[in-house]
């Protein structure tokens, strides 16, 4: 794969891959600031009006690190806010984000809980965060930027337009994928037909539904920040992985039968990097030689003709192995189909894959 290294440098941005993996927990609380929701708007507002402000997220265990200001006690909304943080002090907001509790509040946190930053007002906010793991806004007027901490966690909320150009460049590298993956899973169809698959062969596929899941997982977090703004991106993302998720679990069954979970939890262990190359696949899950040849069970194949379930499932418990099904004489398919109409139909089904994949058309 000559684009590999490549695929590394891009599907990340390099500024990013230089910060810490979000965790899938902290998704729902981009998700809670997302373009569209009202604290995004009062937080937009904020930063075009060049003001700063600090906002805390009650999660019932920020007692410890500040004091109470003057009760509010009202309906949330982004007026308000902004009203508000015309005084110093932070903002105290309900954990579901519907209420303003106190306002010109002043965050007390432990002093010696590191932290990155440099500025009073995020210094303050970071240590809250973590004393406390409340999700805690901080928003700077002077460097014009919105920063999120919770737990150890800290993410700076990027301008929708950014974000959009980026998701549309991981798209493009996305489209690439799926087209050489589209090819790759071509030549394993017609392999498996001419009984000619290697284990190489395999992890090839293997790599390529990998690559295009992880490119993906990265598309999937520009939505959560994007928010509304991210449905073309959203419809994109859809018709570029349609249906790769069950083509993969069939693969994997395939060829590793009743382990292919197991399969499944490896993969999601490998990294990128150790991914890119094929080799580490074949080493890791078949254990065997990169030309070694292999046969799948038949189920991914099969399941692509017209052929009842029923069917497909007896052939399989009956000869194991695609190989022998293809190899099989009439006397015993006729054990399985029971009646000389229901074998020719098996057949045609056959004759039809082999004719579309002959000629380059994808099943």
């Amino acid at each position: 794969m000559g684009d590999n290294e490549e695929i590394g440098d891009l599907f990340i941005p390099q500024s990013e891959q230089e910060k810490p993996v979000i965790e899938k927990d902290f998704m729902d609380v981009l998700k809670m600031v997302a373009p569209g929701t009202s604290i995004r708007v009062a937080m937009d507002d904020l930063l075009n009006a060049g003001m700063g402000a600090l906002i805390v997220i009650d999660n019932g265990n920020i007692s410890s690190a500040y004091q109470k200001g003057f009760g509010i006690h009202s309906k949330f909304s982004p007026q308000k806010l902004v009203e508000l943080a015309k005084m110093d002090g932070a903002i105290i907001i309900s954990g579901n984000v519907k209420k303003i509790l106190y306002g010109n509040s002043f965050l007390s946190p432990n002093p010696e809980i590191s932290t990155r930053e440099t500025g009073t007002r995020h210094k303050s906010a970071e240590r809250t965060a973590k004393q406390t793991g409340a999700i805690v806004i901080a928003i700077s007027e002077r460097k014009k930027k919105i920063t999120i901490y919770q737990g150890d966690n800290r993410h700076e909320l990027r301008e929708s337009s950014e974000i959009l150009r980026r998701a549309a460049e991981t798209l493009q590298i996305l489209e690439k994928q799926r087209e050489s993956f589209n090819e790759a899973i071509m030549n394993l169809n017609l392999m498996e037909l001419q009984r000619i698959v290697t284990v190489k062969d395999v992890c090839g596929v293997i790599q390529r539904f990998e690559i295009i899941k992880r490119i993906s997982e990265t598309v999937k977090r520009y939505l959560i920040e994007l928010g509304k703004e991210g449905a073309i991106v959203s419809m994109s993302l859809k018709d570029l992985t349609n249906g790769l998720d069950k083509e993969e679990e069939l693969l994997l069954r395939d060829y590793f039968g009743t382990n292919y979970s197991y399969a499944e939890k490896v993969l999601e262990k490998m990294d990128f990097d150790f991914l890119l190359e094929p080799f580490n696949i074949s080493r890791m899950l078949f254990e065997e030689l990169h030309d070694k040849q292999i046969s799948p069970k038949g189920l991914r194949i099969l399941s692509k003709t017209n052929i009842l379930e029923r069917y497909i499932s007896s052939l399989i418990s009956n000869f194991q192995f695609l190989d022998k099904i293809l190899l099989a004489n009439d006397e015993e398919l006729l054990r399985i189909f029971q009646n000389e109409g229901m074998l020719a139909f098996f057949k045609e089904e056959i004759y039809s894959l082999r004719e579309k994949l002959s000629v380059g058309k994808s099943i």
